[in-house]
């Protein structure tokens, strides 16, 4: 496979082009921001942890019967991925109060949700990605119906799977955000799934082990990613 063109450059990851016009190269940096770009670091080994931590979850979804976009783990910080056309919407699953929805409802962090509640954002980083509901990402065309019933569907067959998978390293699964896009007619989870993208805390002392220790400079981004890896049983 050979690497091309840098094709899109994100906050932490890079995606290149290649021989194949369906696959691409994905590349995860060792960039770190938060706040729509206001908080920036760079984190030693973050990249090489998130692409062998997003490789494993992928492969677990995929068993699950979750299409994933992921083919193969190329080297410590690239894997080979499906070209997707993406959908300019996240799906998030909340299974415990934290973050923006303590923030909007004034509700207490750590309740649990039950059931958990499910939202969509528009994916854009000048509006700050703002919520919408069904009937926007149909009348602006961002989706049909049919794809919303199916990104719904997908999402909570991801929570299924993934909250058993950390519960029984110990851990509690607060709420994630997941990306999808079409291959032909097929709707394929895209992006990646790792705690840069989730909530995770010690099932026990609730201690965080994601993206909000650098949110909050708590400090120990990287270990804790690296914990989380350990505990589920990824290599790195």
């Amino acid at each position: 496979m050979e690497k091309r063109e840098e094709l899109y450059r994100g906050k932490a990851k890079t995606v290149y082009t290649t021989d194949d016009a369906e696959r691409l190269i994905l590349q995860f940096r060792n960039d770190t921001s938060a706040f729509d770009g206001e908080k920036i670091d760079q984190l030693e080994r973050k990249g090489m942890v998130n692409n062998k931590f997003n490789h494993f979850i992928m492969q677990k979804l995929e068993q699950a019967g979750v299409p994933t976009q992921v083919d193969a783990l190329l080297s410590d910080t690239e894997s080979l991925v499906k070209k997707l056309e993406m959908i300019p919407v996240e799906c998030v699953v909340r299974n415990v109060a934290a973050g923006s929805l303590v923030r909007r409802l004034g509700v207490e962090e750590g309740i649990e949700l039950n059931p958990p509640t499910f939202e969509f954002f528009l994916k854009n980083d000048k509006l700050h990605d703002p919520m919408i509901n069904e009937s926007h990402i149909v009348t602006f065309g961002w989706a049909t119906e049919a794809h919303i019933a199916e990104m719904k569907r997908l999402t909570f067959k991801v929570n299924e799977v993934l909250k058993a998978l950390f519960a029984d390293a110990g851990m509690l699964l607060v709420d994630y955000k997941l990306e999808f896009g079409l291959a032909g007619e097929q709707l394929v989870l895209g992006d990646e799934f790792t705690p840069d993208g989730c909530r995770l805390w010690d099932a026990e002392t609730k201690t965080k082990l994601d993206k909000d220790r650098f949110r909050q400079g708590l400090g120990g981004v990287v270990e804790a990613y690296e914990e989380v890896a350990k505990r589920i049983g990824v290599e790195l």
